[in-house]
């Protein structure tokens, strides 16, 4: 809605106005009168004249002034006025204008010396062209006068009540707009003449008024009205509200203001004011101090200068000093001497890790190249392996050895970059990243730094990706010059010894692989899990549990049944948490009064941990016919899996279930193809499966399976189906098949000879490439399995189904494999 009428104006053109002489003085007859029904037209842009509506219109076009003299000419001073269409148009044909206008009474006619003609109208009543005629140097039109009838019903009564109290409350957020208007709204009786002036005021489109003027039913014109003024409104109260918040903003930064100064006056006279100073001259001295480098040092004398002009109840104040006191605290100079001894660095691995021999020689190499060339760049060990198998803890012995201190920066589920590199000091809330928090808690700038978990870092959306930035972290080349962002410096990382650990590598990033050296952690056997339960875990628990080295007695057969029965895991975590479990049953026990020692006997663990959790059943899932036992490795240790294998109605398809991988359902294709190609070797024939489905399916449905190594299990599976022989129920193979029957090696074998063993396995089939592999494995877990090592299928068929081989030799493709026949031996 507009205040004012001023501001509207009509066309205006540059075109060169005719002057009256020019028109009816010289010499040229004047022009011929109109018809009855007829009047000029005035073309006008951007304007819609309302009746009752005074409005002032400029022009300077030769038709359009013409118009207007012809009709001060004829007396009566009433012309025609029709929007156009486009504004832009500066000699408007009839097409070019809107057929629905106003017909309007010249008030007052005043001409510039620059022959520019301003005259008042004031509209009267809508009228409709019929049609323009020609023969006039100006627009003339036959029209049609249409006229208002008032309807006085009660639906049109409320339309215009609602109307008049919306128009009366938009002027209350008009303060230009005439203190009259108001009155002459409240007075106006007629619902059409409101309606018009209403229209006159909303400050709108031109189409849209035009579109009003056209709307001849007063219903429908006061609906519209009631919409548009409504709409209107509700921005008149949004600006007012924000103009209201503007000014309260104002008022209350200065009120603020003053405050702050009475405040200064009262700490002043307080002395207050001398003891922050003080406090703050303290700061200053220990950034002195802190030995900064050049360009921390000129950041922190800017910001302790911004903080000498703010006063101690400031936000910003409490901002600027706990980052200046980041900057004191950072250990910017200050780097713990090395002490590297080989013997005592093997004597303290051997103290804190059982086995683990390759992982120890390879820390001592590391030891030997830091005593001999402490400048050197140091490679950034990661540890690979299962849950609970000591990767942090060898990162805490590196850290030992070499007389360092240690931090830890746990990454998983970190899926910020800005937990790495820092928020923004812009930021409420900001805080420095891990890696500076850590060094800052170590208090030097040489500490063995852990990443723990660095494959559990997730990221790559909105948040940036933290892998990322860990590249420059991890890399010699650019983290002397690491940039946290909320300390906005440079800090030196390059003295820092970095160690990762990982459960698997497995969608890690390839550049974060490559700036570090893998070191394999493998699982425990189930040996090495009873010597560390006897020298570290079952002291520590007893210990916990307030029991006396004398007061419990658990034997070495009670250990080995808690480890066979109650646990299933590569590490020792969860063998930690069964033995607190027994020593708290002890020490229940002994606070009862029991006489002490208790010993705990491998019968008493059902009492105490309740009935074996894993049992096994390695015989009985394998005792029929199409049932192979296979190896797997998982990113917590290996395990053995079962394939299944079945005849069901079908069509001679191959089912696969078990939420196999792609690569998996791959390897179930080929050992499929391999095995119907040899069927007639078999001594079976080839249209078994005519009317009949394979049906392969792996147990433990909900955990998601993938790789190539289930390829000869599932061959045999195949093969002890069709047969009808069971496989040996101790023997598990694992392996990759080709379609030539080759035996291809396979990855994780320690893992999986361990599962193996756990399981109660005595014969392992391996693929014949494996065979150098086995050096990783203890020569004590070696010697209680049968290890057979096979290149073809037919070595397998030999060794787990007992079908004798006569030359088998690697299929040729599409054609059976020879030699085979069903002698068991």
């Amino acid at each position: 809605m507009s205040d004012s009428h001023d501001d509207q104006r009509a066309e205006g053109s540059t075109d060169a106005a005719l002057t009256l002489p020019t028109l009816f003085d010289n010499g040229s007859p004047a022009p011929r009168p109109l018809p009855p029904d007829a009047i000029p037209i005035l073309p006008v842009r951007n304007v819609v004249l309302f009746p009752d509506v005074a409005l002032p219109v400029s022009m300077q076009r030769a038709g359009s002034v013409a118009a207007l003299l012809a009709a001060e000419a004829a007396g009566a001073n009433v012309i025609g006025l029709l929007l156009q269409r486009e504004a832009e148009c500066d000699a408007p044909r009839p097409d070019d204008l809107h057929w629905v206008g106003t017909v309007a009474r010249v008030l007052r006619h005043i001409a510039t010396p620059d022959d520019v003609h301003h005259v008042i109208c004031q509209g009267d009543v809508r009228f409709r062209v019929l049609e323009f005629l020609d023969g006039w140097p100006f627009l003339v039109a036959r029209i049609e006068h249409i006229r208002e009838v008032e309807v006085h019903t009660a639906e049109i009564e409320a339309r215009a009540l609602n109307l008049r109290e919306l128009a009366i409350e938009a002027l209350e957020y008009l303060p230009h707009a005439g203190k009259d208007l108001a009155g002459t709204l409240r007075s106006l009786g007629s619902a059409a003449r409101l309606t018009d002036l209403v229209a006159s005021m909303l400050d709108i489109s031109p189409a849209l008024r035009q579109e009003i003027l056209e709307t001849f039913d007063l219903r429908s014109r006061l609906d519209k009205l009631i919409r548009l003024l409504s709409e209107r409104l509700h921005v008149l109260k949004l600006s007012h509200e924000i103009s209201q918040q503007t000014h309260e903003a104002i008022g209350e930064r200065q009120r603020e203001a003053i405050l702050r100064e009475q405040i200064r006056t009262i700490q002043k006279e307080l002395g207050d004011d001398a003891e922050s100073a003080a406090e703050l001259d303290e700061l200053a001295a220990a950034l002195a101090d802190a030995g900064l480098p050049e360009g921390a040092q000129r950041e922190a004398d800017r910001e302790l200068k911004r903080l000498r002009r703010l006063q101690p109840g400031q936000g910003e104040y409490a901002m600027l000093r706990s980052y200046l006191e980041l900057l004191v605290e950072l250990p910017w100079a200050h780097l713990e001497e090395e002490r590297i001894d080989l013997d005592a660095a093997r004597a303290q691995l051997d103290a804190d890790h059982f086995g683990l021999d390759r992982i120890k020689r390879r820390i001592l190499e590391y030891l030997a190249v830091r005593k001999l060339n402490p400048a050197g760049r140091a490679p950034i060990l990661c540890f690979v392996g299962p849950p609970g198998v000591g990767k942090t803890s060898l990162g805490q012995s590196i850290a030992a050895t070499t007389g360092r201190r240690f931090a830890r920066v746990a990454l998983g589920g970190v899926h910020d970059e800005a937990e790495i590199r820092g928020h923004r000091r812009t930021y409420i809330g900001a805080m420095p990243g891990n890696v500076i928090q850590a060094l800052r808690k170590a208090g030097t700038r040489n500490p063995v730094l852990l990443f723990d978990e660095i494959d559990k870092t997730t990221g790559g959306g909105f948040h940036g990706d933290p892998a990322a930035a860990l590249l420059e972290v991890l890399d010699p080349a650019q983290n002397a010059s690491f940039r946290d962002n909320y300390l906005g410096v440079d800090f030196d990382l390059s003295q820092v010894l970095f160690v990762c650990t990982a459960n698997s590598l497995e969608g890690m990033p390839r550049p974060l692989l490559d700036r570090m050296e893998i070191i394999e952690v493998p699982s425990y056997s189930q040996e090495e899990k009873l010597a560390i339960a006897r020298r570290y875990l079952l002291g520590r628990q007893l210990e916990q549990n307030g029991l006396a080295a004398n007061g419990c007695e658990v034997p070495d057969d009670t250990l080995t049944r808690l480890i066979a029965a109650y646990t299933r895991e590569a590490g020792v975590r969860n063998l930690e948490r069964e033995i607190g479990a027994v020593c708290r049953g002890v020490a229940m026990r002994v606070a009862s009064g029991e006489a002490t020692p208790i010993r705990v006997t491998p019968q008493a663990l059902d009492d105490i941990l309740g009935p074996p959790r894993f049992e096994q059943e390695l015989a009985l899932r394998t005792s029929v016919a199409g049932v192979a036992t296979g190896l797997a490795w998982t990113p917590v240790g290996g395990d053995i899996l079962f394939v299944e294998a079945t005849r069901v109605r079908g069509s001679g398809r191959l089912i696969l279930t078990g939420q196999l991988g792609e690569v998996m359902k791959e390897s179930a294709q080929a050992a499929w193809s391999l095995a119907r190609v040899q069927m007639e070797a078999l001594g079976l024939t080839d249209d078994l499966f005519e009317k009949h489905d394979l049906h392969l399916h792996v147990p433990a449905g909900a955990t998601p399976k993938d790789g190539p190594s289930a390829g000869v299990a599932m061959y045999l599976a195949i093969v002890s189906l069709l047969t009808g022989r069971p496989l040996r129920h101790d023997i598990a193979v694992t392996g990759e098949v080709s379609l030539r029957g080759l035996v291809l090696p396979v990855g994780g074998i320690k893992e999986k000879v361990l599962a193996a063993l756990r399981s109660g396995v005595r014969t392992v089939m391996l693929p014949a490439r494996n065979r150098k592999d086995l050096h990783d494995i203890p020569q004590e877990q070696r010697r209680r399995l049968h290890f057979v090592f096979i290149e073809h299928l037919s070595e397998a068929l030999e060794e787990a189904l007992g079908i004798e081989s006569a030359g088998m030799s690697p299929a040729d493709s599409g054609a059976p494999l020879p030699g085979t026949n069903l002698t068991a031996h």
